[in-house]
Parts: structure tokens; sequence; C-alpha cells
């Protein structure tokens, strides 16, 4: 059983971090989420829950206005060959949330690591994040650091690479 999103917040707190969460209505675009934010500070993500030709799973947390090349992401990222979306019903398995919710909280439901997760290195330059806790009718504020600590704990570090952009060079700071 996935974690749901009130645990999720129960372990951010528990944890001591300070993070904020707003209710909204469903948001499923960057668009729609631009048009209903309101006075959010820091960055903004669109998340894509991606998979390779031989199966490896990827998670791509970018900011909303990221320009990213599907057809260059794999060199990016170190997939084998060109990406495409996952299915549904894989986004269910291994994060636990339906498309229109993806994000990199996510991950606390990835509890066999089978998740590559990627944030775009623009995207890091913002001091905090704003991510969805597991659904779309919520936005929880959270610094950069304390959002990579926390998925640390629960076995994952996240890799930052450049992946948007027009450079066609892969670009790690693992």
């Amino acid at each position: 059983m996935p974690v749901s999103t009130e645990e999720l917040l129960a372990a951010i707190e528990a944890a001591g971090i300070n993070a904020q969460t707003v209710s909204h209505p469903p948001l499923f675009t960057v668009a729609e989420s631009k048009d209903l934010r309101g006075q959010l500070e820091g960055g903004h993500t669109k998340n894509l829950f991606l998979r390779d030709k031989k199966g490896n799973v990827f998670l791509v947390v970018a900011d909303e206005d990221a320009d990213i090349d599907l057809k260059r992401i794999h060199t990016r990222i170190g997939a084998s060959g060109r990406v495409s979306f996952g299915k549904p019903e894989l986004l269910m398995e291994l994060l636990g949330v339906v498309p229109g919710a993806v994000t990199a909280f996510g991950l606390v439901n990835d509890t066999e690591g089978r998740v590559t997760c990627v944030f775009d290195e623009a995207l890091m330059r913002h001091d905090k994040l704003n991510c969805h806790p597991l659904t779309n009718t919520m936005t929880t504020t959270i610094s950069r650091d304390d959002l990579i600590a926390f998925l640390g704990r629960y076995g994952h570090r996240p890799r930052i690479v450049v992946v948007s952009g027009h450079d066609t060079a892969p670009a790690d700071s693992d």
C-alpha cells in the first residue's frame, strides 16, 4: 500500500523539516498550476516519469518552464536509448501516484530503488522547491537541501544533471 499524503506530511514533520503545504483545486498541467498557485516562492516543478527500452525507470524533476528535449534526454540521464513516458500502472506501482500528481515525493514509495531520480541543475538553483505531496490538490514548499536529505532517508540520492536547455553534452554533478 503506498504512503498516503497524510503519512508523507507526518514523516516530513517527524524529520524536523520546516515545510508548508497549501490546498488548492486539482492541478493537472503546469499552465493550471501557474493560474492557481498564488504567491508560493521558490522553484515550481514539472515531473517526467520515463522508461527506457531496457525497462529502466527515471523520474526527472525540472523547473516548470524547463525546455526538455525528449529526443535527447536519454543522453543526459544515462538511459539505454530513447525514452518514453511510463505507463500509469507502472507509475502507481513504483511511486504510488496517478498521472497529474507525479512528484519527487513519490520516491518514498519506491522501496526497491527501481527509479533513478534526476533533478535538473537549473531547478537546484532555487533555495525552495514546490512539489505535490502525492496529490495534485496540494503543494508543499520545502527547502532544496531538506528535500534532498528527506529523499535520502528513503534510499534516494537524486542525481543533479543538466537536462534542460540546448546544450547537448551530458553534465553530471555526482
